[in-house]
């Protein structure tokens, strides 16, 4: 039956339209100042929304409002350390104060560290630095918003996974754990939030060129770009899925419900193929990071062929129908 109510702005299509449109909504990005932070800080003000940048680098933070403002968008810094409670609770009252409330948070911010458990058995301090940014500053970060999401009966909240957590990618074992635990609390919390409209999108990002990985070294695999990555955070934004996975990641879960020891074989194949880095190895690499530049791209927008664009939705469609499959 045909929707006739949405033709006068009411209606379910109309309410999903509005839902999906990103247009004056108050979005915060921690970790804005660099790679999937800073190219997303630029897609999601592209989309008309407000965003709030939090990031440790105030200065670069600056540079990256300037940027967007000048752009006509719209973009408010605040300088933050997830890692420190005080410091977050100082943001997020400053944030409240000034714009009211937040009706989007995407926990970015992220910490990452490629190392063999044999080379980190007196090295505990690598898993408790890894928990401190990706699981507890994310958990610190949703703990300080849900309070006035909740009393609004609006809110949605993206969390910055790996597609590793699925494959259980060799020496990531301190930062596919505390990945994994954001993945659950995640998973636990929209169940609990489900009367009160608050909703949870876990993206499982493979591997994007930022200078988080620089030290990683070479690992074998291809690599997507920031701004690739920031178009996925857009998505779950507007269309709020509960994942967004790739199929690289699927494929890994299905091979450990089916063939789980030949998984495992492949997986050790791989750790043996790959070499420790330089940095795992405890050998002085140069700080990459300071000499990257991050740019982003204008994008130059082609008119798709309308016969093109509605078997793309289709095709998208059909892909979700399969569980855990958001491609």
């Amino acid at each position: 039956m045909t929707d006739l109510s949405a033709t006068n702005g009411s209606g379910y299509l109309a309410r999903r339209r509005a839902r999906r449109d990103l247009t004056g909504k108050h979005v915060l990005i921690t970790g804005a100042s660099s790679g999937i932070g800073l190219a997303a800080a630029h897609a999601v003000a592209e989309k008309g929304a407000v965003v709030i940048l939090l990031a440790r680098r105030g200065d670069e933070l600056a540079t990256v409002v300037e940027k967007i403002n000048a752009d006509g968008g719209t973009a408010y810094a605040y300088q933050c350390d997830v890692t420190d409670a005080e410091s977050v609770d100082r943001a997020i009252t400053l944030i409240l104060s000034d714009h009211g409330h937040v009706d989007m948070l995407v926990n970015n911010a992220g910490r990452s560290i490629r190392r063999a458990v044999h080379r980190s058995t007196d090295r505990m301090h690598d898993f408790e630095r890894t928990m401190a940014v990706n699981y507890f500053g994310a958990v610190r970060m949703t703990l300080a918003l849900l309070p006035q999401m909740r009393e609004r009966k609006d809110g949605h909240i993206v969390n910055i996974s790996s597609a590793g957590v699925q494959v259980a990618t060799p020496r990531f074992a301190a930062y596919l754990a505390s990945k994994a635990a954001l993945d659950k609390f995640a998973e636990v919390t929209a169940a609990e939030m489900l009367a009160d409209n608050v909703t949870f999108t876990t993206i499982h990002m493979p591997l994007v060129r930022t200078p988080m990985i620089a030290p990683s070294g070479d690992q074998g695999t291809s690599t997507q770009s920031a701004e690739w990555a920031a178009a996925l955070i857009v998505r779950a934004l507007s269309e709020r899925p509960r994942r967004i996975d790739v199929p690289l990641g699927t494929l890994a879960e299905y091979g450990n419900l089916v063939a789980p020891s030949i998984k495992e074989r492949v997986l050790h194949r791989y750790y043996r193929a790959i070499p420790d880095s330089a940095a795992a190895k405890g050998e002085t690499v140069t700080d990459e990071t300071t000499d990257v530049e991050i740019v982003v791209p204008q994008r130059r927008r082609r008119p798709v062929p309308p016969a093109l664009r509605v078997t793309g939705t289709a095709l998208r469609r059909a892909a979700r129908l399969v569980p855990g499959t958001h491609w």
